[in-house]
C-alpha cells in the first residue's frame, strides 16, 4: 500500500473514530463563594487576580452562565443536574441545625465519574446537608474530603460564626484549627493530592473555596494591596479575592509541575452573585446575592484547558448551573441522563458553538416569606420576575459605603440560629410585610437590549408577559415543596465533642 493510501485510511479512521485514543481529561471544578460579577481582574482592572485572569483568557469567559441567588440551591444543581425547586432546596439555604440534605435518591456527579475510573476529591465548603453520614461527600462519590459541612465559618478558628461549634473534617475525622487561614489550607491539600496522584488515572477535583463568603477576614498583606479603596469591608473583601487567586495560582503550578496541566479541564464559577453588605460587587448588573436580578444570578465563570478549542474570547451562550453535571460527565467520556434538567453543553463549549439552552428557571419558591425572591424565568432574551425579587434591588457602585445600603429591608435570616430555636421564631412580620406588596407584581426585561434591568416592559408587552407566565406555570406544576424543617436540638455540637457532626437525623 502506498503512502497516500495509508494517509487517506488514517484520516478516515480518525474522523469516524476520534475518541478511540482520546484520554479522559483531569477536571478541576472551582467554586468561588459569593464572588461578584465585578470582582475579577478581567472585568475590573482594580481587582488583582492575575492567575484567574490568565486562566480565563486562555479559554472562554462565560458571560451568560447562571446560578441560583444563594449557595445551597446552586451547589445542589452542580452535583445533580436538577433544579433546586424539584429538589426541595429552593428556600434560602440549609441552616446548621436543620435535618435535611440534597435528596439521597439523586446520583451525584462524582459517583458517575467514579464509574468512569476517576479519582475524586472534594476540598472546601459542602453546604448540601450533613445530618446523617449518607448526606456527606464521603458517601456521595468522593474518595477524599477536606473541608467543612456548613455554609459559613471563621477562616482561622474553623468554627461556625456566632453560634459556635467547630466544623472541619479530613474525610470523617474532626480537625482542630491551627490558626492558619483556610484558603491556604485548601490550596496546600490540593497541591498534595496532585503531587501524589497517578497521572495516568483521570482525576476530578471539586474545589469549592470558602472564599469570599463572610466573615470578612484575610491576612493584612492582602488587604494592604487595596489602600486606595475607601471602605474597610470592600478593602478586606478584595484582599480575600486576591488571596484566593494566589491559591489558584499555586494549584495550577502544582498541576504544571506534575505534567497534568495541559490535560486538565478547568471550570470556574461562583455559586451566586456578590453579597452587597459584605463587600461584594456586581456593577453594572442590578442587585446581588439573595435576589433574582442578574446581579444575584449571572455568574462570574469561565472554562479553560483540555478540550477547549477557543481562547481569549467571551462566550454569550446561555448556561445554567444544572448544565454542569451533564456537561462535565460528557467531557469525561460519560453519557448523561437525558431526563435531567441539565443539558450537555460540552460540544458547544469545546467549539464556542451555539448554546443548546434557550430557557431556564432562576428559581421558584412558594414558602413564605420568599426572602430570596419568588420566581423568575428566562426565555430567549426575555426575563420575567413573578412577585418579590429579593433584597438589594438597586445598582451598587464598588466602593459604596455600608450605611447607604440599608435604605430598605435587607432580607430575612441575617443572623445565626441556635439549635434549640424553633423555626417559627425566624418568620419576622417585617419580612412577610416586605414581600407582600410584590405578590401581584411582574417585571419583564429584554436582556439583550437592557442587560442591567433598568426598563420594566411588563406594561408595554402584556402578550410576552402572558407567554412567559404560562411557561413558568408549566414548571411550577413540577415543584417539590421546600424541605425547610424545624431546627433540631439534637444537632448541637455539644453532643459531639464540640464539632458539628452527622448522626442526628
Amino acid at each position: 500500500m502506498d503512502t497516500s493510501a495509508t494517509l487517506v485510511i488514517c484520516t478516515i479512521f480518525i474522523y469516524f473514530f476520534p475518541s478511540v485514543s482520546a484520554k479522559p481529561p483531569h477536571i478541576l471544578f472551582i467554586v468561588a463563594d459569593d464572588l461578584g460579577w465585578n470582582d475579577v481582574g478581567f472585568r475590573n482592572p482594580d481587582v488583582l487576580t492575575p492567575n484567574i485572569d490568565k486562566l480565563a483568557r486562555s479559554g472562554m469567559i462565560l458571560n451568560s452562565s447562571y446560578v441560583n441567588p444563594v449557595c445551597t440551591p446552586s451547589r445542589n444543581s452542580f452535583m445533580t443536574g436538577q433544579y433546586a425547586f424539584k429538589s426541595g432546596l429552593q428556600h434560602i439555604v440549609i441552616l446548621p441545625p436543620q435535618a435535611t440534605c440534597s435528596p439521597l435518591n439523586y446520583t451525584f456527579l462524582p459517583q458517575k465519574l467514579k464509574e468512569l475510573g476517576y479519582a475524586t476529591h472534594a476540598i472546601g465548603k459542602w453546604h448540601l446537608g450533613f445530618c446523617k453520614w449518607e448526606c456527606t461527600p464521603t458517601y456521595r462519590g468522593f474518595d477524599t474530603f477536606y473541608g467543612f459541612y456548613n455554609g459559613a465559618e471563621d477562616y482561622y478558628t474553623l468554627s461556625v460564626v456566632k453560634i459556635g461549634g467547630k466544623d472541619f473534617r479530613d474525610n470523617k475525622t474532626p480537625v482542630n484549627a491551627t490558626g492558619e487561614y483556610s484558603t491556604f489550607l485548601y490550596a496546600r491539600r490540593a497541591e498534595s493530592i496532585i503531587k501524589e496522584h497517578d497521572a495516568s488515572k483521570p482525576m476530578y477535583m471539586y474545589l469549592p473555596f470558602q472564599s469570599v463568603h463572610q466573615p470578612l477576614q484575610v491576612p493584612q498583606k492582602y488587604s494592604d494591596m487595596y489602600s486606595k479603596v475607601h471602605t474597610e469591608s470592600r478593602r478586606t473583601y478584595l484582599g480575600m479575592v486576591t488571596a484566593m487567586d494566589e491559591a489558584i495560582g499555586n494549584i495550577t503550578k502544582a498541576l504544571k509541575s506534575k505534567g497534568m496541566l495541559n490535560d486538565t479541564l478547568i471550570i470556574f464559577t461562583t455559586d451566586n452573585g456578590g453579597m452587597i453588605p459584605y463587600g461584594g460587587n456586581n456593577y453594572p448588573l442590578r442587585g446581588g446575592k439573595t435576589t433574582l436580578f442578574e446581579g444575584g444570578t449571572r455568574a462570574t465563570a469561565f472554562v479553560s484547558g483540555a478540550g477547549i478549542k477557543k481562547s481569549n474570547i467571551e462566550y454569550s451562550g446561555m448556561i445554567h448551573a444544572v448544565d454542569w453535571m451533564p456537561t462535565v460527565l460528557s467531557a469525561a467520556g460519560g453519557t448523561p441522563d437525558p431526563t435531567l434538567d441539565g443539558i450537555d453543553q460540552w460540544d458547544s463549549l469545546q467549539k464556542a458553538g451555539e448554546s443548546k439552552r434557550t430557557e431556564f428557571i432562576y428559581n421558584i419558591d412558594d414558602l413564605k416569606p420568599e426572602n430570596c425572591g419568588h420566581a423568575a424565568i428566562r426565555m430567549g432574551y426575555y426575563k420575567l420576575i413573578d412577585g418579590y425579587p429579593g433584597a438589594y434591588q438597586d445598582w451598587y457602585k464598588p466602593d459604596q459605603v455600608m450605611s447607604d445600603l440599608y435604605d430598605g429591608y435587607p432580607g430575612a435570616y441575617q443572623d445565626w440560629y441556635m439549635p434549640d430555636q424553633v423555626v417559627s421564631d425566624l418568620y419576622e412580620d417585617v419580612s412577610i410585610n416586605h414581600t407582600r406588596p410584590f405578590d401581584d407584581i411582574m417585571m419583564l426585561f429584554n436582556l439583550k437590549d437592557d442587560p442591567n434591568e433598568h426598563v420594566d416592559l411588563s406594561k408595554k408587552h402584556p402578550d410576552i408577559v402572558k407567554k412567559l407566565k404560562s411557561r413558568l406555570e408549566y414548571y411550577h406544576k413540577q415543584i417539590v415543596p421546600a424541605n425547610f424543617p424545624s431546627i433540631s436540638p439534637s444537632s448541637a455540637p455539644s453532643n459531639y465533642g464540640g464539632f458539628w457532626t452527622p448522626g442526628w437525623c
